[in-house]
């Protein structure tokens, strides 16, 4: 049901949204590191956006533009730059509004625009199932961010604000949307680095998908508090005063443990809190990396250290190029403490991820090598996926990206990291593509070892090769990476081509059929060369190999080429002459229908219309007839928005005019605004039934904040003198306020 001005504006009133407040507040913040140009270019998109947006709000009741201004003000405390944010406040209005990519363009610039876009959701393909379409989002995201990881970034603002607004959702809505975020953005989040958004995302991803867990062990973790911080101030307390008599400048504090974190500890070894030994955490921040290992001996010298919980990311750091020091020691009353140790260049790392290394202010060009470390995961992933299968990009993302790492050594001591779960497969494959092809076995630590032999931290792996060596099919079973997935079936793509030219054109044609086409017909006029070109497949026959070998969906060419289809017919029909269209419409009527349709076009009864669901116009309204390609003449009231008035769209509009002789009935909808009270609804409906109303749909929303109710009937009417009248008593009824004709359709 739609969600009406009047209602939004009442909730909005309650709910105490200060625009004025939120808006100073985010300027003065950007005004401490962004120049005064940049923040006048800021405010010029905040404007755009409260303009774009106006009369629209969220599911809270709150006006849309806090959600922008929300995403762009957690954006300004990574100290992103000034373009990042105004696509931040912008990034829903071409998704959302009249507002196109070219407007923004116009008016911001291309970056502006590429931005906005690679975070836009697709709509122009219609998907068989959601998963379809949203992994295609997701493909389309990935790609963007490929080029600009800011599209991310972004991403990652508008997902934090929309878990944070996750209460007013509904339940179901809430676990898709907790787990989609736990799969792929939190992990998105720690691969850039941006820790404080991924830790906020994980513990609320873990309170609606888990809530009775979640609950309990937050009421375990604050039963315990006062005891936790008297342990980690004495310790703070005890090497505070030891790094004093050394001379070492450092900043102490403790650090609050995450929940989600926590849990993932508990279930992972099956314990409970007590045996978790990093719940009381430390962090110290010095001023060089040889102060990070001389207040670990201090630590050291100060608190027996557990075996196994000591973790050097300074000399090797992470993927995402997170540094520091972890060691876990007994401390005060015999209890664990971690102590984490870092310089403040790397806590700044830690804190702001990919912010930290922002390049954009001297252009996208700029040779921050740091930078391109940060995100040449993604880039190699790309190169090892086909990027026309968006199902097979993402799960090779899960798979290499998200998870954990692994660090072995070749035999001359080189590191190389690969996923946890990897294999002396994939190390093969990383090392070299035919090193991996002409592998016979594997030698871990000087000894023999499988091939499925999983692969640990410190290993020394020396792989066996053979001139006459070749992959085996069931190696996709056993390697662990996406990589060598990847070139195994590369391989067996270039063995088979034939066979999968062969395979994928036979499934097109069967899947075509399915769908009622002519594969010929859809493929004439070279569009077969226009979606190979759209897939980047190289040539139609790679094209087809591909479907045969399943690296691209048969759906996915398929929704290409239905597309093309549909616009040429539509063009088609876009040449033909208003004569020529009412005669097709005129057969179309005759065979589908009998029955009068309530409408006369230019005085002629029973052609193929239909009433606009955008305005539902009822007998009594001024209306007009709008030639639609492919679904007859559209019916719309007069004043409805949705109609154009382009030179294009005038050509398109017909005369109609009301069948004063027909007895057709009509829905339309009504929205009714009231104060919320027992029995309301009832009172509605006997109304309504008083009148011999049809009723066909019915929907109630109470407001908790407000203590107001929305009610959105759907009736059948005969004409709108009908129409006012049953408004006229609804509106008498206790409590009711608004009483008014639905603006959106029945």
């Amino acid at each position: 049901m739609s969600t009406v001005n009047e209602v939004g504006q009442a909730i909005v009133e309650s709910s105490g949204f200060d625009r004025d407040k939120a808006l100073t507040e985010f300027m003065d913040y950007i005004k401490t590191y962004l120049s005064e140009d940049e923040c006048n270019l800021v405010m010029k998109a905040f404007l755009l956006a409260e303009k774009a947006h106006d009369g629209q709000f969220r599911a809270s009741g709150e006006p849309y533009i806090m959600h922008p201004l929300a995403v762009a003000e957690i954006l300004a405390h990574l100290q992103i730059d000034h373009i990042t944010l105004i696509a931040a406040l912008l990034h829903d209005v071409v998704e959302d509004t009249e507002y196109t990519k070219e407007d923004l363009e116009d008016m911001f610039g291309s970056e502006v625009a590429f931005l906005v876009d690679g975070v836009t959701k697709l709509n122009q393909f219609q998907y068989e199932t959601k998963e379809d379409r949203q992994m295609e989002n997701y493909r389309k995201m990935i790609l963007a961010m490929a080029k600009d990881v800011r599209v991310v970034v972004i991403k990652l603002g508008d997902r934090l604000h929309n878990m944070r607004t996750l209460k007013h959702m509904r339940s179901d809505k809430q676990k898709r949307i907790a787990k989609e975020t736990l799969e792929i953005f939190a992990p998105l989040a720690h691969r850039l680095g941006i820790f404080n958004v991924k830790w906020e995302l994980e513990d609320l991803s873990f309170r609606y998908l888990e809530p009775d867990r979640y609950y309990d062990l937050v009421d375990q973790m604050r039963q315990k508090r006062q005891a936790r911080e008297d342990i980690i101030n004495d310790t703070m307390e005890q090497l505070k005063k030891a790094l004093g008599e050394a001379h070492i400048t450092a900043d102490i504090k403790g650090r609050p443990k995450h929940f989600y974190s926590i849990y993932k500890k508990m279930k992972k070894d099956n314990r409970d809190l007590s045996q978790i030994y990093d719940l009381l955490a430390v962090r110290v921040i010095v001023d060089s990396v040889p102060d990070c290992y001389a207040v670990l001996g201090i630590a050291h010298s100060l608190w027996k250290p557990l075996p196994y919980r000591f973790k050097d990311y300074i000399s090797m750091p992470k993927s995402n190029m997170y540094q520091s020091l972890h060691t876990t020691v007994i401390g005060t009353m015999g209890q664990p403490v971690e102590i984490q140790i870092r310089t403040w260049e790397m806590h700044r790392i830690s804190e702001y991820g990919v912010a930290a290394h922002w390049r954009y202010k001297e252009g996208p060009k700029g040779g921050d090598k740091e930078f391109d470390q940060k995100v040449a995961w993604l880039r190699q992933v790309l190169e090892w996926q086909d990027t026309s299968n968006p199902t097979e990009l993402v799960n090779a993302l899960k798979l290499d990206v998200f998870s954990g790492e692994v660090f072995v050594f070749t035999p001359k001591g080189d590191v190389v990291k690969l996923p946890i779960g990897s294999v002396p497969l994939d190390f093969a494959y990383r090392v070299h593509t035919d090193v991996g092809h002409r592998c016979v076995g594997a030698k871990v630590n000087g000894k023999i070892v499988p091939l499925d032999y999983t692969l640990q931290n410190g290993d020394i792996v020396d792989i066996i090769t053979s001139k006459t060596g070749r992959p085996s099919l069931d190696w996709l079973n056993i390697v662990g990476s996406s990589e060598s997935k990847s070139k195994i079936r590369n391989w067996f793509k270039r063995e088979n081509k034939a066979e999968n030219i062969e395979k994928g054109l036979e499934t097109l044609e069967k899947e075509a059929k399915r769908l009622n086409y002519n594969f010929k017909e859809l493929c004439a006029e070279n569009r077969i060369a226009e979606v190979t070109n759209m897939l980047k497949s190289g040539t139609e026959e790679e094209l087809y190999a591909a479907c045969g070998y399943g690296g691209i969906p048969v759906s996915t060419v398929l929704l290409r080429l239905v597309d093309l289809y549909k616009k040429s017919k539509d063009l088609e029909e876009s040449k033909q002459t208003t004569e020529q269209i009412i005669e097709k419409l005129r057969n179309q009527g005759t065979k589908k229908s009998k029955n009068g349709t309530g409408v006369l076009v230019k005085g002629e009864a029973g052609l193929m219309v239909r009433m606009a669901k955008c305005c539902n116009p009822v007998p009594g309204d001024d209306i007009i007839g709008y030639i639609t390609r492919g679904r007859g003449i559209s019916v719309h009231r007069s004043d409805c928005r949705s109609i154009g008035h382009s030179p294009e769209d005038l050509e398109r509009m017909i005369e109609v005019s009301w069948d004063g002789a027909s007895s057709e009935s009509f829905h339309v909808g009504i929205d009714i605004q009231a104060y919320d009270r027992s029995g309301i609804l009832m009172e509605v409906m006997a109304v309504l039934s008083e009148l011999k109303i049809t009723i066909t749909n019915m929907n109630a929303k109470v407001i908790e904040e407000s203590k107001n109710v929305n009610i959105n009937v759907i009736v059948e009417i005969k004409d709108i003198s009908q129409l006012d009248f049953v408004m006229t008593k609804l509106r008498r009824i206790r409590e009711v306020y608004t009483v008014q004709r639905s603006k959106g359709g029945a």
